[in-house]
């Protein structure tokens, strides 16, 4: 392969000539030969690929939709368009970055903090409380700070049982991405 900088008759060049493929990086022109024959992917490379077909589908469908187009076009860097944007939210699924237990004893009114974040917009954070046994005490939708950090579950039930029980964290952003976290009482 090889590297051409500042060549007046290759700058900006990208595409095929012949047997010469020509492509654009960091400023610099990269010159080299055109793959030959069939190439065989292995299972992860295909699976790979087809998660990137479905990000280019929602990239499309987002900024077909204007008021997400608008949305996503806020984010936009130099050299990105909203598109980029969308596809690269697609491959970022929301990070639970603290789950704050400290609040909640089992009474109605005790708080479940949790501070989570995405690359685009975190859509939904939700909390399941269940027993030692499994059963489900409460499930409901945290509600955010004006940021969308710091999110606040305020519990609904009493919940007698607290040993062995777990409260479960469930975030999910635009694309559809999940996150799920969980901490033992």
């Amino acid at each position: 392969m090889a590297k051409s900088i500042r060549n007046i008759v290759t700058q900006g060049l990208s595409g095929t000539i012949g047997t010469l493929v020509f492509s654009q990086r960091g400023g610099q022109t990269i010159v080299g030969m055109r793959p030959q024959g069939q190439r065989e992917f292995s299972g992860e490379q295909k699976e790979h690929q087809r998660t990137f077909q479905r990000a280019v589908l929602y990239g499309k469908m987002a900024i077909a939709d204007a008021e997400m187009k608008a949305d996503y076009q806020q984010k936009v860097k130099p050299g990105q368009s909203a598109f980029n944007v969308a596809v690269a939210d697609f491959f970022n699924a929301p990070v639970i970055d603290h789950i704050d237990l400290s609040n909640y004893t089992g009474k109605v009114g005790d708080t479940i903090q949790v501070r989570v974040y995405d690359d685009f917009a975190v859509r939904e954070v939700r909390v399941r409380i269940t027993n030692a046994d499994g059963s489900t005490v409460e499930d409901g939708a945290a509600q955010t700070d004006a940021i969308g950090y710091e999110w606040t579950y305020v519990a609904t039930q009493t919940n007698e049982s607290l040993e062995g029980g777990r409260i479960e964290i469930f975030v999910s952003d635009t694309p559809g991405n999940v996150t799920h976290g969980e901490r033992e009482l």
